[in-house]
Formats: structure tokens, C-alpha cells, sequence
């Protein structure tokens, strides 16, 4: 038995909570957050947002580069995390100037 089979390498890598689209919505809202109650929704947004783009580009028919086996229902929890975290990281340490 694998210890980490396919679906959960890609959830926990560039798929999933690694995604670069996610952590950079989550780098440039938890930025622009003024309240440690955004951080959430810095995260949910990232999550949302990258699956949707990811979802419009497979409809052009643009070939992604990080191919997956997960599906989205499956990897917005990870997104979410991973954009959170990255939000939280750039509300505490590198605040958009006011």
C-alpha cells in the first residue's frame, strides 16, 4: 500500500495546498487586510478564485501545467488552507502600506 497515493500527492502539493494561483490571492488580500477576521475570507476567496480560473481556462481549452487527479469539491479545503496561511503570513509581516 502507498503512503501517499496520487490523489492526496497532488491535494498536498501544487494542486492543492500548494496552488500558486491561490497563495498569490492569498499573499495580496492578507496584504490588504485591516482586520484578523479577513484573513478567513482572504483564504476562501483564494480558494474560490483559483478554482474558478482554473475551471475558465479548461473550457478555453488552455492546457494547464500542474495536472491533477483531484477533483475541486476535494481541493478548496486545501486551497483554503494554503491561501489562509499565506494571507495570515502577510497581514502579520508585510502589510500594504497606508
Amino acid at each position: 500500500m502507498d503512503i501517499l497515493n496520487g490523489t492526496w500527492a497532488d491535494l498536498l502539493t501544487l494542486s492543492g495546498l500548494l496552488n500558486p494561483p491561490a497563495l498569490l490571492i492569498g499573499l495580496l488580500l492578507g496584504r490588504k487586510a485591516d482586520a484578523f477576521a479577513k484573513i478567513w475570507i482572504a483564504g476562501f476567496a483564494a480558494a474560490a478564485l483559483s478554482l474558478m480560473a482554473e475551471t475558465g481556462l479548461k473550457l478555453l481549452g488552455v492546457p494547464l501545467p500542474i495536472s491533477q487527479d483531484a477533483g475541486a469539491l476535494a481541493m478548496f479545503p486545501f486551497r483554503f488552507i494554503g491561501g489562509a496561511v499565506v494571507a495570515f503570513v502577510a497581514y502579520r509581516f508585510f502589510p500594504a502600506a497606508k
